[in-house]
């Protein structure tokens, strides 16, 4: 699985499998979120299904889906209400991790607009 550390706290990939949820769970992390919808491709795992592997293994499951780059207030808000809820690592998975390193600047940005 190839990923991407941003900060101390959260990394981003491309589309997993539900094979690949126990080897985050082995490596520490607590929260899996996709930010990609469900059948965007062809034989893409169900969203649900991710879920109940994450829930298998006592990691919190979040979905915020994100259609293309262009950000939503829902998605920024999202994935920042995930970091600010996980205690511990967060692995975000997309495609091809790129939503997820879009909406993971937007919340620094917004952070760093606001202190």
């Amino acid at each position: 699985m190839n990923m991407k550390q941003l900060d101390e706290q959260v990394w981003v990939a491309p589309q997993i499998s539900i094979e690949d949820v126990a080897a985050l769970a082995e490596q520490g992390f607590k929260c899996v979120m996709c930010n990609r919808p469900d059948g965007e491709d062809a034989g893409q795992p169900d969203w649900d299904d991710i879920a109940e592997a994450c829930a298998a293994h006592g990691m919190v499951a979040r979905y915020v889906p994100l259609a293309g780059r262009d950000l939503t207030d829902y998605a920024v808000h999202g994935f920042a209400e995930a970091m600010r809820e996980t205690e511990g690592k967060l692995f975000a998975y997309c495609r091809s991790g790129a939503r997820c390193e879009i909406l993971w600047n937007a919340v620094k940005a917004t952070a760093e607009a606001g202190a």
